[in-house]
């Protein structure tokens, strides 16, 4: 079991925002392990590997012209497992996501497991609402 620190997951989370921004998704498998197990949410199927990985990158992304923030704040730590709570405002068009991040790292420092609970203005929050 790997043993993550706050600082480690810092990093992991600037060079995963960065990727974001880059062409193309090589910088992925210095993200995640081969074996990466992606779920973009938590009523999806994982993807499975950096292959699928990619092609997931390249659908959802507009681009590294893409504006946005990103503001993340480690709310959960506990050895190999982290909860990121992670707020993205696009500008163009205006969107905004509030979402918790699942993360389970490898030992030297690569992301294995990925699960996203996205949530967005308007959308359910399972109340009635």
């Amino acid at each position: 079991m790997a043993v993550i620190r706050r600082e480690d997951v810092g990093r992991w989370l600037r060079a995963y925002e960065k990727a974001w921004r880059t062409p193309g998704t090589s910088s992925i498998a210095e993200l995640f392990t081969p074996e990466v197990r992606y779920r973009p949410s938590p009523w999806s199927e994982p993807l499975e590997g950096l292959e699928e990985l990619a092609g997931f990158w390249e659908s959802e992304r507009d681009g590294p012209h893409e504006r946005f923030s990103m503001d993340t704040d480690v709310v959960a730590l506990d050895n190999d497992t982290i909860v990121v709570r992670v707020h993205v405002e696009y500008r163009e068009p205006v969107r905004h996501w509030r979402n918790l991040w699942v993360l389970r790292f490898a030992a030297g420092g690569r992301c294995a497991i990925f699960e996203e609970w996205p949530f967005a203005p308007g959308q359910s929050d399972g109340h009635g609402d």
